[in-house]
């Protein structure tokens, strides 16, 4: 089946219209049908794959006006068929060079338990592209390209803070943490014991239903995302202590929030002096976001269990029920955080 250009920009609005600004879709309930999937499918494009700049300006183009950048990390995810292959992508609006009029942007072939063919195509984009990268606001940008031009809005969580009880003593807070699962975290540091944890944030309206899995009631498991909450005994707070390992082996939106860390609202060195109180071979290689000098790689904070099975988490449920502090929360810290990046390519797709 072929489409003419104007055709194909409304197909992929279709595929991003739960990435629209939340003001359009609030209160909506989207209806996907099977009949949309297999017209993007099945759809044949009068453009290359490898044009990055003709695939960008099909992402903007369908686009509304205004958008909602929700991941803490700054993440504008998309996904698009192109000659019956899925492809996930992003645009980034990172913080260390957006200000200088820059956006990144990237998209590849979406994984699947089958297929995971990493290589992708990337570009950093601005004046030299034909892009004009604006600043708009505190966190807002004008991204124009040819004659469209759309603004992007950060998520500004500046006045979140944890309610009593959340951060515990000895601990440092680092950040708010918008995943791009919807659900939200607190992102903590242990001084004595120098482990990160990920303290859910109860604050926000809830994005998932939970089961209680047979290893504890103490354990919570969510329908939606897999992510596996324990609730601390010695705080009124749940710690996220398992994601499932078959959404980190696809990249998915589910993978855990160790690609959507806090970078808009760290304040000074925190992460840094928190990652090298943790790995202090780090000194030197990285910059206060934990990027290595190349930006190449960041330094990851996954300490959560990757589970295959619900049975996994009783080892959680055992070690909590026995030790005493400070011990105990060390029974949540299943790595040692050594430097590493995100799951190549950042997909983030579903």
């Amino acid at each position: 089946m072929s489409q003419s250009p104007m055709q194909l920009i409304r197909t992929l609005t279709m595929a991003l219209m739960v990435f629209a600004s939340a003001g359009a879709w609030a209160g909506t309930t989207v209806i996907h049908t099977n009949e949309a999937y297999l017209d993007e499918a099945r759809n044949t494009p009068d453009f290359s794959i490898d044009d990055k700049l003709a695939v960008f300006r099909l992402v903007l183009d369908a686009l509304p006006p205004t958008v909602k950048v929700y991941p803490t990390e700054n993440y504008y995810y998309f996904w698009f068929h192109h000659n019956g292959i899925k492809y996930a992508g992003n645009i980034r609006f990172d913080a260390e060079d957006r200000d200088q009029g820059l956006v990144h942007f990237n998209y590849f072939k979406d994984f699947t338990p089958w297929q995971r063919d990493e290589a992708d195509f990337s570009a950093v984009l601005g004046v030299k592209d034909g892009v004009k990268v604006s600043k708009a606001g505190k966190l807002s940008y004008d991204v124009s390209f040819g004659s469209k031009s759309v603004r992007f809005n950060l998520n500004d969580l500046s006045g979140v803070k944890p309610p009593p009880g959340a951060i515990g003593k000895g601990e440092t807070y680092i950040g708010p943490v918008f995943d791009e699962s919807g659900i939200r975290f607190f992102l903590v540091f242990h001084e004595e014991l120098k482990i990160f944890m990920f303290i859910l944030d109860e604050s926000a309206p809830a994005a998932d239903q939970y089961d209680v899995p047979p290893q504890s009631d103490r354990l919570t498991i969510g329908i939606r995302s897999g992510f596996a909450f324990y609730a601390d005994r010695y705080a009124d707070r749940k710690i996220l202590v398992g994601v499932n390992q078959i959404n980190t082996s696809v990249n998915n939106y589910f993978d855990g929030p160790f690609d959507q860390l806090p970078d808009n609202f760290i304040e000074g060195e925190a992460l840094r002096r928190a990652i090298l109180a943790a790995s202090p071979e780090m000194k030197g290689g990285i910059d206060r976001f934990g990027n290595s000098p190349d930006n190449e790689t960041r330094y990851l904070i996954a300490p959560y269990l990757q589970y295959e099975d619900v049975s996994e988490l009783g080892v959680i449920a055992q070690c909590a029920a026995t030790e005493k502090l400070p011990a105990y929360y060390n029974c949540f810290s299943f790595t040692g955080g050594d430097e590493g990046d995100d799951p190549p390519p950042d997909g983030g797709n579903p």
